[in-house]
């Protein structure tokens, strides 16, 4: 992974000046206004796909987000859905399509409209789904993640169609999936069936972050994900903890135990058969970390290597779920079983299963006093490597660069989206490129989520230029 400069000023000026920059940049700025308000009509529309939530506001959510491409010019637009595995049916997708004249390429263009849930209420300071402005920010849940991926698709091809009109021979395909954050159950069917619908030369996922406010970004790379669930039982039934404490560990002191073996003295993943590296050429002070992660003082960082390595290219595990009775209603027994969620963030070129495979070996290895582990396989997920030598990603490096007018650079991002493999396999002449609207302090997923509107600006104008590039240039 390196750091890339936007290009040589006179290779910028020359594609600035063929693809008509200052009037792609022109356009975004007349149409701004409407976009935000746009972006804030739909930040309104409370649209999760998790099961648990009602699924009208999701399929409101499609609806609106169907109307808004079809504004933008599109006739070719459809809402589908493919059923779940229990026959329920998965999240509404909008799919959109404009053919591509004789020898042009074509690009999709992907974001999701659905968005996670809002958590704890009391931790907002504005209502989650009223979007607001404040400090060149937008406030709400999706007003970063992934909403403005959307709305970034729909303004910069509006802006490209304006200034090029009849030159545009470029295809384009919008893919507004609605049901990514609930881990995207039917997405490969969904491939599988509308396969040739979303064949394409270029896909774009607008759906990371860039380096910093001010300073764009490429993704290249993504962790991988397995996830998966460690039980510990010691006693066939609860027990008296006076008339029997002593000569038994209780489970979940057990399980304690058995997951501080999971990370050496460093704070290290400590599990045997697991790829990692430093390699990366960027990275960021520890100060900015603490800061952009809000760690607490005092608390000592984890791991070894640059804070980027750690966040990009090594395995990281966490333990997100654990069953216990609540404090308020414990009793003075020994419970005789305890269980944890693990998940584990794998480095680009780990193979999920056998690092699934590492886990459940460690754990049955170091099972603490002799008790009993059940480990069982949750969900995985492959990393993600970008082929920064193509074509593509050299038209998104100069777009980047000539929208912000700084230097682009190239960054891993510690997440995963597992549907990027599914991607790959299907399509595996395909050119993806990863970009987003994010910023370190977006806050995705948490309280307070919001989008810096500066930035969201360049990241239309950046997609407008790579568009024009694409059109005028192909992909091959």
């Amino acid at each position: 992974m390196t750091s890339s400069t936007a290009g040589n000023p006179q290779t910028t000026m020359d594609h600035a000046g063929t693809i008509k920059a200052g009037a792609l940049r022109q356009a975004v700025a007349e149409s701004f206004d409407q976009t935000i308000s746009q972006l804030k009509d739909l930040v309104a529309i409370p649209g999760i796909a998790w099961p648990s939530f009602d699924p009208a506001p999701l399929n409101r959510s499609a609806d609106a987000v169907a109307g808004l491409v079809r504004a933008s010019g599109f006739d070719d637009v459809r809402i589908l859905r493919c059923d779940k595995e229990d026959g329920t049916p998965g999240g509404p997708a909008v799919v959109a399509r404009r053919p591509a004249a004789e020898g042009k390429p074509t690009v999709l263009l992907y974001a999701h409209h659905d968005v996670q849930p809002t958590g704890d209420l009391a931790l907002w300071e504005t209502e989650p789904f009223t979007a607001v402005e404040r400090d060149g920010r937008l406030f709400g849940r999706g007003a970063a993640d992934d909403k403005a991926g959307i709305l970034a698709h729909i303004a910069a091809y509006s802006a490209v169609t304006r200034v090029l009109g009849d030159e545009l021979g470029l295809g384009v395909t919008f893919f507004f999936e609605g049901e990514e954050e609930a881990g995207s159950p039917t997405f490969r069917q969904f491939l599988e069936t509308h396969r040739e619908l979303l064949r394409a030369d270029v896909i774009v996922v607008a759906d990371s972050s860039n380096w910093k406010v001010g300073v764009p970004a490429l993704t290249t790379s993504l962790r991988g994900l397995v996830d998966g669930t460690i039980e510990v039982r010691v006693l066939d039934h609860a027990v008296h903890s006076g008339m029997f404490g002593g000569p038994v560990l209780d489970a979940p002191t057990l399980l304690a135990r058995l997951i501080a073996t999971l990370h050496d003295d460093e704070g290290s993943v400590a599990i045997e058969g697991l790829v990692g590296r430093d390699d990366v050429a960027v990275d960021l002070t520890e100060e900015e970390y603490r800061a952009d992660a809000s760690v607490l003082d005092g608390v000592k960082l984890a791991g070894t290597g640059s804070i980027a390595s750690r966040m990009w290219t090594k395995p990281a595990l966490s333990i997100i779920g654990f069953d216990a009775p609540a404090v308020d209603v414990a009793s003075n027994t020994l419970l005789p079983r305890a269980r944890a969620k693990f998940s584990l963030r794998l480095a680009p070129g780990q193979d999920p299963a056998a690092a699934m495979d590492a886990v459940r070996r460690h754990v049955e290895s170091h099972a603490p006093f002799g008790a009993q582990v059940v480990f069982t396989p949750g969900e995985s997920g492959n990393s993600f490597l970008t082929d920064t030598s193509s074509k593509a990603a050299a038209a998104a490096m100069w777009a980047l660069g000539e929208a912000w007018g700084v230097p682009a650079v190239e960054m891993g991002i510690g997440g995963s989206i597992p549907f990027i493999a599914d991607l790959t396999e299907l399509y595996p002449d395909v050119q993806i490129l990863v970009t987003g609207v994010e910023d370190p302090d977006s806050r995705a997923h948490s309280a307070n989520e919001s989008l810096h509107l500066g930035d969201f600006r360049n990241a239309i104008v950046a997609e407008a230029l790579l568009l024009a590039r694409l059109n005028e240039e192909g992909a091959a």
